[in-house]
């Protein structure tokens, strides 16, 4: 073990540690994070959800395109579809309406989407009021 714990060593395991401890950067965030989401009962088995999503990478080259409602199994229930970047505007919030989720349903999962990336980042699961 003569030498195992060399200058170089020591600096790895230093940044190894510091990478760990402060998480990825906003330069190297590859998804936006859903981080507030209300949901309001709007007819028979529909749904209106606002999402706030946070992505500071946001710029015109690479934005949050989008975020979807789905089963906890994966199937998609609904998605809005994002057109620009909200670069001055972070987080931001978005509704989405109308979104038909089958009575046997008591919770969802919120996603939001990346342009280059695809789906990923922090999500959250909701219970849908009145069920």
């Amino acid at each position: 073990m003569k030498g195992f714990l060399t200058p170089g060593f020591t600096a790895l395991v230093t940044l190894l540690v510091a990478s760990l401890a402060f998480g990825e950067t906003d330069a190297e965030q590859r998804y936006p994070d859903v981080i507030d989401v209300s949901v309001s009962a709007s007819g028979d088995d529909r749904f209106t959800f606002q999402v706030t999503l946070s992505s500071p990478y946001d710029t015109p080259q690479r934005y949050a395109d989008a975020f979807r409602v789905a089963t906890e199994g994966g199937d998609t229930l609904g998605v809005r579809e994002l057109l620009h970047d909200h670069a001055n505007e972070q987080p931001f919030t978005r509704s989405l309406s109308g979104v038909a989720i089958a009575p046997d349903l008591t919770r969802v999962v919120v996603q939001g989407r990346d342009q280059e990336y695809g789906y990923g980042g922090q999500t959250m699961t909701v219970s849908l009021p009145g069920r």
